[in-house]
């Protein structure tokens, strides 16, 4: 070989060290000989080398293509990169490749899915970012359905008319495409995926419970914001969400989860309440297990009793257990820090549990659930410290329990029991927690209502009723109008079932009709204890009615309740008792009606400007020309507030409570209808005429002042 020879094939070696030029032509040979296999076993070989992807990916994917569909084929270049461990940047400059040419071939998708994983393998590249940008903005569809409608899958119509029966059913439109319209959850999923640019999930039973991400969340708050954290790993937390484009759900999410590694995928609405529901009921039969094993309750209970005859045979725990007392205890202790009003104790002979709910302003949630074998020991607890009989499960039963515990201030409790299917016992237990009146100017008084209070409650005889239904607030109503006047020259008598509410300087009696100790007898007692003010828990009937009337007239200012709708109502209704018509006209001062209403959580509620036609739906409710005589004026400054949901509203957007009133003054046209016992929509009638102003009306003031929304003044109020 001459000297030339020899240095061109030195120089030839030194710049391909490793033959790959020989390489690359033996696979380009074979491949145009149609030898694919032996083909695609030689540019393999060139992966792992320094040869530019450039020249290796061309030749591979046209062999691969050859025999696999684009899919198949991505997934045998993965095999092959797999068994070459390659570095980062290597493997980011392959698939940058691969989706070159999925691109060529028309498939965006694919292409896109392999520039973000070489995004991810390689941050720093910019050449991928532009791709994956210029992918999405030719991709990007208008609608989350134009990939169903590009398809023929659904037509415009078919859509408009699938959004209108999701409306009416309260579904979502995917479910409604997928029942009515037949389309493939694949397709829909597909067409979200597409839309959003994030993966489609849909829901698998046996995912695992992400306990430690659902710490801090509640139930009810996921279900109203759809959203659902799935799993925790090193690359960032992944969130199933309906709309991974609304921006307060996502602020929301970061705020909550701490963290800026998160990974949104998108679900559909029923789906995202299937895994919340799964995740929430497994997280609950745990919190229920941990809260058993932290009482020392019995170990080995099982949750799943099997059927009815199985579970009637399951070994049932008696009330002298300490794991049944150091229950019931925790129960009255957590409802008690919860400021709950009742306990509810439910058991079920369809689920073989018994449910523990807890009544939190005025609306019940669920606290635990316990087996049904654990229930009669805990009916049997409940019933000794009431000193009620444990043998009578047949009938209904009510006692009181004077709780004593260290570390919380004393607390009475009103049990009753009642028989309920399946031979079980239900019990609601009444908090009766002490605790001081409050001032009349902290009742949330209109400006009107508060001063023909402060008028009526100077006077030296008559009548003021409070109305409503049970659990309105009536009796903290008159305690608060009783401590408006309490003064060391006033003798205050009370007769009560039982005494709630106590203050200094009150005299009061708690009523024990067991021993014939009803309002009635309290009443003529009082009579000849030198009163100057009595309050009767109740007017039941008409002699207690009747002895209330004669009082007042014989100059006592008495204060009562009773269960009527509104104002202009319990006229008509004590009318109907009987009571004498000049008696009761004379004797009346006034009638105040009253309803809890749920304030707005001030943590979380949301500002807003409503639209006009919002503004005056509320105008029309309240009544056009009543509401003339208000100062509020649409505009650009008028600002209402919405629910929203956060940790310290367990989710529902409401925190406490407050009432709404209805005040009847005995003014001398109101009692000439009483005298002449006119029906009860004059008596409303000249009310109005008055000043009166309705629960309605009172509530749609409390909205207008962004206390609450209108939802809940609808939900007590009829007109």
């Amino acid at each position: 070989m001459s000297s030339s020879k020899v240095a061109h094939s030195m120089e030839k070696r030194l710049s391909d060290p490793h033959g790959t030029n020989a390489v690359l032509n033996k696979a380009s040979s074979l491949r145009e000989l149609g030898l694919t296999r032996e083909a695609v076993q030689e540019y393999g070989k060139l992966l792992k080398t320094g040869c530019h992807p450039g020249k290796i990916i061309p030749g591979l994917v046209d062999c691969l293509s050859k025999t696999n569909s684009p899919s198949n084929l991505i997934e045998r270049i993965e095999e092959l990169i797999r068994q070459y461990k390659l570095d980062r940047a290597r493997l980011s400059q392959i698939r940058y490749y691969v989706a070159m040419e999925m691109e060529k071939m028309g498939f965006q998708d694919l292409a896109l899915d392999l520039y973000r994983a070489a995004a991810k393998t390689d941050p720093g590249n910019k050449g991928v970012k532009q791709k994956i940008d210029q992918i999405v903005s030719r991709m990007a569809p208008s609608s989350r359905y134009d990939y169903l409608l590009n398809r023929g899958l659904i037509t415009q119509g078919q859509l408009q008319e699938a959004l209108s029966v999701a409306k009416r059913v309260k579904k979502s439109v995917e479910f409604i495409l997928m029942k009515q319209f037949r389309l493939k959850k694949e397709d829909i999923g597909k067409s979200l995926s597409l839309f959003y640019g994030c993966p489609f999930k849909e829901f698998d039973p046996e995912a695992p419970v992400p306990v430690e991400l659902l710490g801090n969340l509640k139930k009810p708050f996921l279900l109203h914001d759809l959203w659902v954290p799935l799993s925790w790993s090193k690359d960032g937390v992944e969130i199933l969400i309906d709309d991974p484009w609304d921006l307060r759900k996502t602020g929301l999410i970061r705020g909550l989860t701490k963290t800026k590694k998160i990974n949104f995928c998108v679900g559909i609405r029923e789906d995202i309440q299937k895994f919340i529901s799964l995740f929430f009921d497994a997280k609950a039969e745990k919190a229920t297990q941990d809260m058993i094993a932290e009482l020392d309750l019995i170990p080995d209970i099982a949750f799943d009793e099997g059927d009815e005859e199985d579970a009637g045979m399951a070994e049932e725990v008696d009330e002298t257990s300490s794991q049944v007392v150091r229950l019931v205890d925790q129960v009255i202790v957590t409802a008690l820090r919860k400021n709950a009003s009742d306990i509810h104790i439910e058991p079920s002979p369809i689920t073989n549990r018994t449910t523990i709910r807890f009544r939190l302003d005025g609306v019940c949630q669920e606290y635990m659930q316990v087996p049904n074998s654990m229930a009669r020991g805990v009916l049997s607890r409940l019933k000794i410290m009431a000193g009620i009989d444990i043998a009578e499960r047949r009938l209904p039963q009510d006692g009181k329990i004077k709780f004593r515990r260290k570390g919380i201030p004393p607390l009475d409790l009103r049990l009753a029991t009642l028989p309920t299917a399946g031979g079980h016992e239900d019990a609601v237990l009444r908090l009766l927690a002490s605790a001081g009146a409050l001032k009349l100017d902290e009742m949330g008084l209109s400006e009107r209502n508060l001063n023909v209070m402060k008028r009526i409650l100077v006077k030296p005889y008559g009548l003021i009723l409070a109305v409503g239904p049970t659990g309105s607030g009536k009796t903290t109503t008159l305690h608060s109008a009783l401590n408006h006047i309490n003064n060391p020259g006033l003798k205050i008598w009370t007769a009560e079932d039982p005494v709630e509410i106590t203050q200094p300087g009150l005299r009061q009696v708690e009523v024990k009709p067991k021993i014939g100790l009803d309002f009635a007898t309290v009443m003529r007692a009082f009579l000849r204890a030198d009163p100057d003010v009595i309050m009767i828990g109740e007017m039941r009937d008409n002699e207690t009615a009747s002895i209330g009337i004669e009082a007042s007239l014989t100059g006592h200012l008495v204060f009562s309740t009773l269960h009527t709708n509104n104002a202009s109502e319990t006229i008509t209704r004590l009318l109907d008792m009987g009571l004498n018509p000049l008696n009761f006209a004379d004797a009346l001062l006034g009638v105040l009606a009253q309803r809890l209403i749920r304030k707005l959580c001030t943590n979380c509620r949301k500002k807003y400007h409503p639209s006009r036609e919002e503004f005056e739906a509320l105008v029309a409710e309240y009544g056009e020309e009543a509401f003339r005589s208000r100062t509020i004026k649409y505009g650009p400054k008028l600002i209402l507030s919405r629910p929203s949901g956060c940790e310290a509203c367990s989710g529902t957007g409401y925190k406490g409570r407050m009432a709404i009133h209805e005040l009847l003054e005995g003014t001398a046209a109101i009692k000439r209808l009483i005298k002449k016992e006119a029906v009860t929509e004059e008596i409303f009638a000249q009310g109005v005429r008055d000043g009166m102003t309705t629960l309605k009306q009172d509530g749609i003031i409390k909205v207008l002042s962004g206390l609450t929304d209108i939802a809940e003044v609808r939900r007590v109020c009829i007109e």
